[in-house]
């Protein structure tokens, strides 16, 4: 397909300076073409990545390879509640699991207009309201993927959302000018204008995350309280851990080195995790239950909450605790469920009034699980107590 972008030059007594400053041909007309071949039609694909800097053609390619208004990032209105802007056929459960799906797991959040969101939340609902209203065999293209959040973020996003195409079978094209999210979106096929190259991807596993886990005080617990999903309190005498995840930052620091795409880069070591448990009251063996656990909303989607949650509880049971969580979120019952380190052993009810410590739970549904995986050695579970 050749694609042509061409305008008219005006010949203003500035265009005739420049010309003449520039030794410019004097030409009515400024013309860019590109001979593109995209053989997308020879095997089955779902993620597409079309990368390059800026002005090497990336949006007028997309628009006319997959349509007009396919590359329009999702509008919503400014003041209605984030469930509110998906397409009114979408029942709350959907809309529940594909903002979840996306890394955007925040119930408080989603009650809240567009507009007051975090540049990464509104990237996050972008993302899921293009998924939730692309038409049957119809890509969703995003352009200017990640340009306007954290590169953190565009990474851990880029993985979320890879996730959930690949899940839901869809097809999704990111039209960017950064190359660092290709190792985290694990494209099938990757198109570079500037270069007029397409390339076929073998899929890998994305980068890994390194987490620090440490004891921490509850001072910590501010920090994570406003993105709990139910309640802002934290009982006393909770025992909390802390995840950190060093990563790379961007800076203008001249002693910072330079990245791959010419940025200054170091390594930052950033809080995104918080885990609080409590002894476990009831009959049975001695037991922690977990209490508050909560991913800031930049790193959610890539699985840092469960492997928290994973890891503080076999610490309790390398101390010979039965490690027991009570939850309600759907995302975390269905990960819970799909994961052979937990057992359930209630299933998804509506606890009764009579239940003591879960009588605030008589209008939703929770599910009872108890973790059954490794234990963590009892001195290194001893070392992490002290």
């Amino acid at each position: 397909m050749k694609v042509s972008v061409e305008s008219t030059i005006t010949a203003t007594p500035r265009v005739q300076q420049l010309r003449g400053m520039f030794d410019l041909p004097a030409a009515n007309c400024s013309r860019v073409e590109w001979e593109v071949n995209l053989p997308l039609a020879e095997s089955p694909w779902n993620v597409g990545l079309i990368v390059g800097p800026s002005g090497c053609g990336k949006t007028t390619i997309a628009r006319r390879w997959f349509g007009e208004t396919a590359c329009d990032t999702a509008s919503a209105k400014p003041h209605a509640a984030v469930v509110d802007l998906f397409p009114a056929a979408m029942s709350i459960k959907d809309i529940v699991a594909l903002l979840s799906a996306v890394g955007f797991s925040a119930p408080p959040a989603w009650l809240r207009p567009f507009a007051v969101l975090s540049t990464g939340q509104q990237f996050r609902v972008a993302l899921a309201l293009a998924l939730a209203t692309a038409g049957p065999g119809q890509p969703v293209v995003f352009d200017e993927y990640t340009s306007v959040v954290d590169r953190t973020v565009a990474r851990v996003g880029s993985a979320a959302v890879a996730r959930t195409v690949r899940q839901r079978g869809l097809q999704f094209v990111a039209v960017t000018c950064h190359e660092d999210v290709e190792d985290w979106l694990q494209p099938d096929w990757v198109y570079r204008p500037a270069e007029n190259h397409f390339a076929r991807r073998r899929l890998r596993r994305r980068p890994p995350i390194s987490l620090d886990i440490v004891r921490c005080q509850a001072s910590a617990w501010p920090l994570f309280a406003p993105h709990h999903y139910l309640s802002h309190a934290l009982a006393p005498g909770a025992v909390c851990f802390l995840a950190s995840w060093a990563c790379v930052s961007r800076s203008a620091d001249p002693v910072d080195p330079v990245d791959d795409e010419g940025a200054r880069a170091r390594n930052v070591n950033r809080a995104v995790a918080f885990s609080a448990w409590l002894p476990f009251v009831g009959t049975g063996p001695k037991g922690r239950r977990e209490h508050r656990t909560v991913t800031l909303p930049d790193y959610q989607g890539v699985g840092i909450g469960n492997a928290l949650s994973d890891f503080v509880a076999s610490l309790w049971r390398g101390l010979g605790y039965r490690a027991l969580s009570t939850t309600t979120h759907p995302a975390m019952i269905q990960a819970r469920w799909r994961s052979p380190h937990w057992r359930m052993h209630r299933v998804p009810a509506m606890a009764r009034g009579r239940e003591g410590r879960l009588r605030h739970a008589a209008t939703r549904l929770t599910a009872g699980f108890e973790y059954v995986g490794p234990a963590l050695p009892p001195t290194m579970s001893r070392a992490m107590l002290e």
